[in-house]
């Protein structure tokens, strides 16, 4: 290895391949190992070039879906993800977060952001952009107040992940919301629905959440 970083840019536009190339060969530190126009990427491609990080330009309907960033990451292996060209979707965002990519850059990102991105990834660190920064802090301290309870646990039998569908459904949230904010299939949250009903002896998702709030549960 020479020391440089190693990306693999995949993009299924050339002229966007050829542009990203061209621009991360003008920075010494970063060396191109491959390329392709597939979505998601064959997992022998990016781990033939050896890649460190995944500069993926897919956006539209193909970044939104959160199979597809499933895929992606599986197929990246060790390698980290940059997404670019997204919406300004925050749903989009979050899910793309918990399938654990390391960079979501808009559609109107400027070359430098782009650069700077790939080194703040390349130290370590994560980027997005200031907007989607403050929904991720605020996203966060909503779900801090419904902190999983121990004491719910002892009591109810809750689970961790349980007692975070309960606030979801206290939110009026659908099973097909409440999925894809935790990147899992509806049927896993049914099932976890189901489960929920026969350790509290409930008949139905809201007598869940009114039990829980008898509790003492905060949500």
């Amino acid at each position: 290895m020479d020391g440089k970083t190693r990306i693999f840019i995949a993009a299924p536009n050339r002229l966007v391949r050829e542009t990203l190339a061209r621009m991360l060969r003008k920075y010494s530190s970063l060396d191109v190992a491959g390329s392709s126009s597939q979505i998601p990427v064959p997992a022998e491609e990016i781990a033939a070039s050896q890649a460190e990080i995944l500069l993926l330009a897919a956006g539209g309907a193909l970044g939104l879906d959160p199979e597809f960033v499933r895929l992606t990451q599986e197929a990246a292996g060790e390698a980290k993800i940059i997404l670019l060209g997204m919406g300004g979707d925050e749903e989009s965002f979050f899910r793309s977060i918990k399938a654990g990519v390391a960079g979501y850059l808009s559609r109107d990102a400027s070359a430098q952001e782009v650069i700077a991105g790939v080194l703040a990834v390349r130290e370590g660190g994560a980027v997005c952009s200031g907007r989607l920064c403050r929904a991720l802090f605020e996203y966060v301290a909503r779900d801090t107040v419904a902190f999983p309870s121990a004491s719910m646990q002892r009591s109810l039998g809750l689970t961790r992940r349980e007692q975070q569908i309960v606030v979801q459904v206290a939110q009026g949230l659908t099973n097909k919301e409440i999925a894809n904010h935790f990147c899992l299939a509806e049927q896993t949250i049914k099932n976890h629905l189901y489960r929920m009903m026969q350790k509290t002896g409930v008949s139905d998702r809201l007598s869940i959440v009114e039990l829980c709030r008898t509790q003492g549960f905060v949500m």
